[in-house]
């Protein structure tokens, strides 16, 4: 695993007397069984920084999860954790603004976020969908929300979706005093419809957009956090397509290696689970990559996964976003798991309120605020 990720192939080359192998060759340094289970191990494998690119998520990931995860020699290959030394860490830019910054924009303080993903997430018009908008972010949320495959289609092109949200955004704020976002959906095909669609959202002057970033690939979302933080917009960040490649328990990687990567590749929020919803994620584990996004130095916890220390040397937190079959019964979980620093999402919950949208968003808010 440590050669064919770094220096090794299948055979000896006489191409290897050309360069210093013991200078660029990964190496694995230790190796423990996995507790309770037959014919499982641990291996530690540290690589050194040379064979990577500074400020590339892509590169990374390309070297150490890419060909030997279809080693026919092993059966199964699961990357649980990875520490990113901090002289690495300081050649990315990480998120564009960060906890501290994203409150002092929207001037917030004191509770988590609230926000609610637009249903039913495909099929509305362009000008129903900035209604429903409107009322939840009237009834008292900080956000409404785009889901993962709201992009452009047939019914709702993206442009019109952007100013009926826009139109919404803008009458909220009028009617409350408060400053509200919508995360439009920025993800496209490629990269230079992408930076269109954020370049309409900033001359609209709305707060925040949104990718998909594991859909849409870091090289796309590392392009995307340098033109918020250049332009003043925070992102949010939708991990659609994680289960595919996390939820395996000894195939593939785990979240918090995917947390860490999205840290360096930049995102004011990321989807990170409920602990309490319809989606899967266990408490401990879940709080785990949940502080390592959230915190500048994190501790071994290895009852939460967290096989390495990790020291972030300031750069930006991220928001964790709790997002998937909640509701009002679980907003005082949700307050005890997740602190302030946190968005709580409620869409069937909002929306699926029997007095309607916005009263189902005053529910959250007096709750939150209770």
């Amino acid at each position: 695993v440590a050669a064919e990720s770094s220096t090794g192939t299948w055979t000896t080359v006489w191409t290897d007397g050309l360069t210093s192998l013991d200078r660029y060759k990964g190496r694995c340094y230790d190796i423990e069984p996995v507790v309770g289970e037959e014919n499982q191990y641990i291996a530690y494998v540290a690589y050194p920084l040379d064979l990577f690119e500074e400020g590339s998520v892509t590169n990374l990931f390309t070297s150490i999860v890419g060909n030997v995860f279809g080693f026919k020699a092993l059966r199964a290959l699961r990357l649980e954790d990875l520490r990113i030394p901090p002289s690495y860490v300081k050649t990315f830019q990480g998120p564009p603004h960060g906890i501290e910054v994203e409150r002092d924009k929207l001037n917030k303080y004191g509770r988590p976020y609230l926000g609610c993903t637009i249903k039913p997430k495909l099929g509305l018009s362009a000008k129903n969908y900035g209604r429903t908008c409107y009322e939840g972010l009237r009834g008292g949320l900080d956000f409404t929300k785009d889901d993962e495959n709201v992009n452009s289609q047939p019914f709702m092109r993206w442009r019109d979706r952007f100013l009926f949200v826009a139109e919404a955004i803008y009458k909220a704020q009028a009617e409350t005093g408060e400053i509200k976002g919508h995360y439009l959906n920025a993800t496209a095909g490629h990269c230079d419809e992408m930076l269109k669609r954020a370049q309409c959202a900033k001359e609209l002057g709305v707060p925040i957009i949104m990718h998909d970033y594991l859909t849409g690939g870091f090289t796309a979302n590392t392009t995307l956090a340098h033109f918020c933080r250049d332009h003043s917009l925070l992102l949010h960040i939708h991990r659609a397509m994680h289960a595919v490649i996390s939820r395996q328990k000894i195939h593939g990687m785990h979240f918090r290696v995917l947390a860490k990567a999205l840290r360096l590749s930049g995102g004011d929020h990321v989807h990170s689970g409920t602990v309490v919803g319809k989606l899967e994620g266990e408490r401990e584990v879940t709080l785990g990559f949940v502080d390592l996004i959230r915190d500048n130095f994190s501790e071994i916890d290895r009852s939460r996964g967290i096989y390495f220390t990790q020291d972030w040397v300031s750069l930006p937190g991220v928001i964790p976003v709790a997002s998937g079959g909640i509701h009002v019964w679980h907003m005082p979980a949700l307050v005890e798991i997740f602190g302030d620093d946190a968005c709580l999402q409620f869409g069937g919950g909002t929306l699926g309120h029997p007095p309607g949208n916005a009263p189902g968003a005053a529910t959250y808010r007096i709750s939150a605020e209770a």
